[in-house]
């Protein structure tokens, strides 16, 4: 599975939209003993401007860009409110999420990979689909979370059909979880697929949150199938 004001000093508010340099093509070589598609990634990753604003900005990843993107429209993440970040390595939305919510707020982290530690968030190591790991979550996020934010993805099969599933399997069991840990009028955003949530999953949202919607952020590559479910006003029918 896998994603502060005070780690690399102030982060001073910006544009998430800023990606200067767009033009600029940086052509890479295929070296003697890398694949062709290694080089086809290393050549996307170098001419991303999103990548470079990642490193000018003192983000672990471009994808903090989506939460970003998401927030400056939706609003989510508010001084004070408690967050969870489900598969949060390498930690580009737990940085975001600590940013925004500050001293007064609370992220936790999850994920099964090991990464390091956001200053400010509490990170757990955890296989979020094992039942064990739910009870020590919730005693980490310390009652009801206000926003459960999800960008949880298996390994990609190169099989459109296999993937679809196997991102909705996670959405399904992120969904599961946040319906017993959102507090009232709170939010879930996850990730999913092309072609959207489930029809399935999609009615059980309609009928607990106020508004959903689908979402594809401009930080999302044009060439991903990505994009986000964002269910909010949550309805707390227990």
């Amino acid at each position: 599975m896998t994603k502060h004001t005070e780690q690399s000093g102030k982060l001073k508010k910006r544009s998430s939209s800023d990606t200067s340099g767009r033009g600029l093509k940086t052509r890479v070589k295929t070296a003697k003993g890398r694949k062709t598609s290694s080089t086809r990634w290393l050549k996307r990753q170098l001419n991303d401007p999103y990548v470079r604003q990642a490193a000018s900005e003192g983000y672990r990843s471009r994808a903090a860009y989506k939460l970003l993107q998401i927030d400056d429209r939706y609003r989510i993440l508010k001084p004070g409110k408690k967050i969870l970040d489900l598969g949060a390595a390498p930690g580009g939305w737990s940085q975001v999420a600590m940013e925004r919510v500050g001293i007064t707020g609370r992220v936790v982290a999850v994920d099964l990979n090991p990464w390091d530690p956001v200053p400010g968030v509490s990170s757990l190591m955890l296989d979020f689909l094992e039942p064990a790991a739910h009870d020590h979550i919730r005693s980490s996020i310390d009652g009801l979370a206000d926003v459960i934010l999800s960008d949880m993805a298996a390994p990609a099969t190169g099989h459109a059909k296999t993937d679809h599933l196997r991102i909705i399997a996670l959405a399904e069991a992120a969904w599961d979880f946040a319906a017993s840990t959102l507090a009232p009028d709170g939010t879930f955003l996850c990730k999913v697929y092309q072609g959207g949530t489930e029809r399935s999953l999609l009615a059980q949202l309609k009928a607990s949150f106020f508004k959903v919607l689908h979402i594809k952020p401009a930080a999302s590559r044009k060439d991903s199938t990505e994009m986000y479910v964002l269910a909010s006003g949550f309805r707390d029918s227990s």
